[in-house]
């Protein structure tokens, strides 16, 4: 192997060619980047708690939380390709992702059933608060194709958040 050749292709820019000006594919590429952090912590999150989920409920748990992990992984793929449709760079290691997540880890020996639920209803929540600053970003740029995806990422977010605060309820509540 040709170490020269190695070193210089490390130094090699991508460069996917773009109509968008420069601030806006940076604006919109990091934007996109810290949500794509939040998505992988986001799913590490619903996995850990449905590996772990235990009591009465186990069973429905553990299928809402492999279901709604599906679906943050699925969104993932997307977010890093518009990226790079941009002409952009995103995440390049588990490490980029710790920097960059907003979403918080929860390392905890137990979390009860109830306490999963609400929490991840929480950070879809606020999954869905940065994704609406997302389109913001994109709106001022002219991305309409950015902004189109985010939508359905909010729709998304805003359902898992709806089915886990409905799932955390007491029957008995009004």
């Amino acid at each position: 192997m040709d170490v020269r050749a190695v070193q210089s292709r490390r130094k090699a820019q991508l460069r996917t060619p773009s109509n968008l000006a420069e601030n806006a594919v940076r604006d919109i590429s990091g934007a996109l980047t810290a949500l794509l952090a939040d998505l992988f912590a986001l799913y590490m999150k619903t996995k850990n708690f449905h590996w772990h989920v235990s009591g009465s409920h186990f069973r429905d748990y553990h299928l809402l939380l492999d279901e709604q992990a599906g679906q943050i992984f699925a969104a993932t793929d997307s977010v890093a390709e518009r990226v790079r449709k941009l002409g952009g760079t995103t995440l390049r290691s588990v490490g980029h992702i710790a920097r960059l997540q907003r979403v918080l880890d929860n390392d905890a020996d137990y979390v009860t059933p109830r306490d999963m639920l609400a929490e991840l209803r929480d950070d879809n929540l606020q999954l869905a608060t940065r994704l609406r600053e997302a389109h913001e970003t994109c709106e001022e740029h002219g991305d309409i194709a950015s902004a189109s995806l985010i939508e359905t990422w909010v729709d998304e977010a805003e359902g898992r958040a709806w089915f886990l605060f409905e799932a955390g309820r007491n029957g008995n509540e009004a």
